[in-house]
């Protein structure tokens, strides 16, 4: 059987391209994302895999259906860009990749953290023009600080004990507590008291209707005005237009964005040419303290090996009748 895979980036189209290929099944590759206007591509393709920044409303997965698809396996964790509803009505299987390398994202957020609290991107851009001043890229240093982690998961976990290792406080929220987390000596509290006390605040949650904009206005304004706020997880945690007006205030020493809740036909496209017209996303982007980057956490060999290795394993499931353990929308018999 020949899979079609949509929006896969070139690094990965040789990795995806050899699973399959083990797996005695064809696959073909493609750049572009699964969007409405997309679609019609898929027609005759029984099996078809999507990456976290596809459109799965319902036009496209009716469109999908009436071509003949019937499993849509998913390259990712976060699953809220597929509405689950419509694909079981239509009679579809829908997989995900429940987990993959935690280090991957735990790294990668203490990575922007650094880099916005010792100035580096600013730095790199002096020292290539030769400008080795140093006025300016004063930080601080986290050892003694408190770090509130808001969610404590696997990569939430990562990231809890690289924060035990630079010698931080523990502050954790979440809606059930994590053993080892405790362990290090985290505590949990209410997460309006995490929001005031932190002074590096990362957010490693789910996108669901309850978490859709954590941090609102309000989580924001109870902030410290020195604090360091990391998001790697879902754009729409964070209410962006708010964070707008507090940084327009003078407030937070920085803010790294890995996502954006309005980053589908954005992230990983080249815009360089034509611009954005999402002006929220080009305010946050002018702002000196502020790193974003396009939703490149999970981006290692050895997590996205993992995630195609379990892609790989979701497809076959479905074609042995088998139901996974990362099947969101079961196979209709």
């Amino acid at each position: 059987m020949e899979i079609l895979a949509f929006g896969v980036q070139a690094d990965e189209k040789p990795l995806i391209e050899q699973a399959f290929a083990a797996s005695r099944h064809e696959v073909r590759c493609l750049d572009v994302f699964l969007t409405a206007d997309t679609a019609p591509i898929a027609a005759g393709y029984e099996v078809i895999s999507t990456s976290v920044n596809a459109s799965l409303d319902h036009r496209v997965l009716q469109t999908l259906a009436a071509g003949g698809t019937q499993m849509v396996a998913q390259r990712s964790t976060g699953f809220n860009n597929i509405d689950l509803e419509v694909a079981e009505r239509l009679g579809l299987t829908v997989a995900r990749v429940s987990s993959y390398s935690p280090y991957s994202v735990a790294e990668f957020a203490w990575t922007l953290a650094m880099a916005v609290n010792r100035r580096i991107v600013r730095a790199a851009i002096r020292t290539r023009d030769f400008d080795f001043r140093l006025d300016g890229l004063m930080g601080r240093d986290l050892h003694g600080r408190t770090v509130g982690v808001v969610g404590t998961g696997k990569i939430g976990e990562a990231f809890t004990r690289i924060a035990h290792g630079f010698g931080m406080r523990l502050l954790g929220w979440d809606i059930a507590e994590n053993p080892a987390c405790r362990e290090l000596g985290m505590t949990y509290v209410e997460k309006e008291r995490l929001f005031a006390e932190a002074d590096l605040i990362s957010l490693h949650v789910p996108l669901l209707p309850a978490t859709h904009h954590l941090v609102d206005a309000a989580a924001l304004r109870a902030m410290k005005d020195d604090a360091i706020l990391v998001n790697s997880s879902r754009g729409g945690l964070v209410d962006a237009a708010a964070l707008v007006g507090e940084l327009r205030a003078g407030r937070f020493t920085g803010v790294g964005l890995d996502v954006y809740e309005a980053e589908a036909g954005l992230f990983f496209l080249d815009k360089s040419l034509a611009g954005i017209a999402d002006d929220t996303l080009a305010r946050l982007m002018t702002f000196p303290n502020v790193l974003v980057t396009s939703h490149q956490a999970y981006y290692t060999a050895d997590a996205v090996r993992q995630i195609i290795e379990t892609t790989v394993g979701n497809v076959l499931d479905y074609l042995a009748g088998r139901r996974g353990e990362n099947v969101l929308v079961p196979r209709v018999a």
